[in-house]
């Protein structure tokens, strides 16, 4: 079985056995473009041959003959856009989550468009990640293409389209967008009507365990597959990260620390949070995942050690290794970093504010601060920022026993213990870093009754690390968990005014 992820910046295939071993993986690399402010896209064409390569690859290398091969079951990024014209070629590139030049529109949907009300009916935050705002931002600012365009989808749509003809969107997906009403699982009629669409420019909804077949002949034997190879629709990497780490049971949340950071956990039924702070998603029809995605993970870090790690950077023996030092200068200043502050929204943020013109900040420097309590600061800032959004999960859901973390900040073994002594939980680090493509194999297994429960992902998986919370880091960290949540509430009121003189004076 193949399980394959469409990430924001690289696709990954992985061949498993059923009982979840892993045979042989491939991966390619792709850019993020932002030839101008607030753009973020890629070519669709470049995902494609992606994916193709690295289905190619893992067959190739492992020497399985196609006839073993049960089925491809996919993962993808969300919250993606787009343009076909009737020919069913792309007129735009693929818009990702991260592009915010819908942010006006957003406000006005939020303002002037009963943004809350739909939100409460799909519980997609309204924010410009979402497929909602950037179809209003092209239906007002690019009516030339807007207009030619017959359909618009998600870049996995594309690729299902590309290899069986055919335009079908899974429920995970369907519900990033904005646009799809979570209890009725259709397309809901005043998010189209805002956004100037039919139901029929956008995919048909199915479930993430659905098959498809008939890959064209061609791309068969280009893969190295049988054209009669069936595949799962899948569904979104986030959720199926859930599943991939084992974090499926009540109780139990994932949380994921690679370039943006997330915070997500399995309910039985879809739930809206009145205050519309957190999403809730399909992994499947009995299974759903509520959360928040923040901008702010590794690569606030990354800006961090680009401007205060010049130390490390001199003395590091490889890329990861500067990473390394700057923990070990952070572990140098105490817990609570001498009462300094990090408000790690560099990048705008999504959860908990949704705000995309909320800007970061340090608050509480003063002259005892020396560089260590900079760095530590912001360490704690990005993870404070992520347990403000478990506060909002264990609200609406009850409290939360574990977590399960995955991401290029479980390597860090400063991190995760910090991680443990400021959510003041059990933190275990599973041995699949691959969550994605392992969740897509086992939704698959559970697509083909080959396992009866999801559940069976436990046994597939194993901890590589495990953290406990030391109370004495609890301690103060609770106190100083109350004074950023109180802070954090204010600090952004001044940001839009903040982005304006920036605009005017930059």
């Amino acid at each position: 079985m193949i399980g394959v992820d469409i990430g924001t910046t690289s696709t990954k295939a992985v061949l498993y056995k059923k009982n979840g071993q892993l045979i042989e993986s491939h991966g390619v690399d792709y850019p993020l473009e932002t030839p101008t402010v607030g753009a973020a896209e890629q070519d669709p064409e470049e995902i494609y041959n992606a994916v193709i390569e690295s289905i190619q690859n893992v067959i190739k290398r492992s020497k399985v003959a196609s006839k073993d091969i049960l089925t491809v079951s996919f993962s993808s990024a969300m919250h993606s856009v787009i343009a076909i014209d009737d020919e069913g070629q792309a007129i735009t590139q693929c818009i990702t989550w991260a592009d915010s030049r819908s942010v006006k529109w957003t406000g006005k949907i939020k303002k002037d468009w009963n943004g809350h009300e739909i939100y409460l009916r799909t519980r997609t935050p309204i924010h410009p990640m979402a497929p909602l705002s950037k179809l209003v931002w092209l239906r007002y600012e690019h009516s030339d293409i807007f207009t030619k365009s017959t359909m618009f989808i998600s870049i996995k749509e594309y690729i299902f389209h590309r290899l069986f003809g055919k335009y079908i969107v899974d429920y995970s997906i369907a519900s990033g967008t904005g646009m799809f009403h979570l209890n009725d699982l259709t397309w809901d009629e005043e998010a189209l009507s805002i956004a100037g669409i039919s139901a029929a420019q956008l995919s048909k909804p199915v479930p993430t365990t659905y098959q498809v077949k008939g890959l064209n002949e061609e791309i068969a034997s280009k893969l190295g597959l049988l054209p009669s190879t069936p595949f799962v629709i899948g569904a979104s990497d986030g959720m199926l990260s859930n599943l991939g780490v084992g974090a499926i049971e009540p109780g139990v949340i994932a949380a994921t620390i690679g370039t943006s950071g997330a915070i997500r956990t399995v309910v039985d039924r879809p739930i809206v949070d009145p205050k519309g702070r957190i999403f809730c998603y399909a992994l499947t029809e009995k299974h759903w995942v509520i959360g928040g995605a923040s901008n702010n993970g590794g690569m606030v870090l990354q800006w961090a050690l680009n401007q205060f790690g010049q130390e490390e950077e001199k003395n590091k023996q490889n890329s990861a290794d500067a990473f390394n030092l700057f923990a070990e200068t952070a572990a140098r200043a105490n817990s609570g970093s001498k009462g300094l502050l990090f408000f790690p929204y560099v990048t705008g943020e999504r959860a908990p504010l949704w705000d995309a013109d909320a800007r970061g900040s340090y608050v509480g420097l003063s002259i005892q601060h020396k560089r260590e309590h900079i760095i530590r600061a912001t360490f704690e800032g990005i993870l404070l920022n992520l347990y403000s959004i478990v506060a909002i999960v264990e609200e609406l859901t009850g409290k939360t026993s574990a977590i399960y973390a995955t991401g290029g900040f479980s390597r860090s073994s400063f991190w995760r213990q910090m991680m443990a002594d400021i959510f003041d939980k059990d933190v275990y680090i599973p041995e699949n870093y691959e969550s994605s493509c392992l969740g897509a194999m086992v939704l698959a297994l559970y697509s083909f009754n080959e396992v009866n429960s999801l559940s069976a992902v436990s046994t597939m998986i194993g901890n590589n690390y495990y953290h406990q919370p030391n109370k004495e880091e609890v301690a103060c960290y609770n106190e100083l968990k109350l004074i950023y949540s109180r802070i954090a509430k204010n600090i952004t009121k001044d940001s839009e005014e903040l982005v304006g003189f920036q605009k005017k004076w930059s």
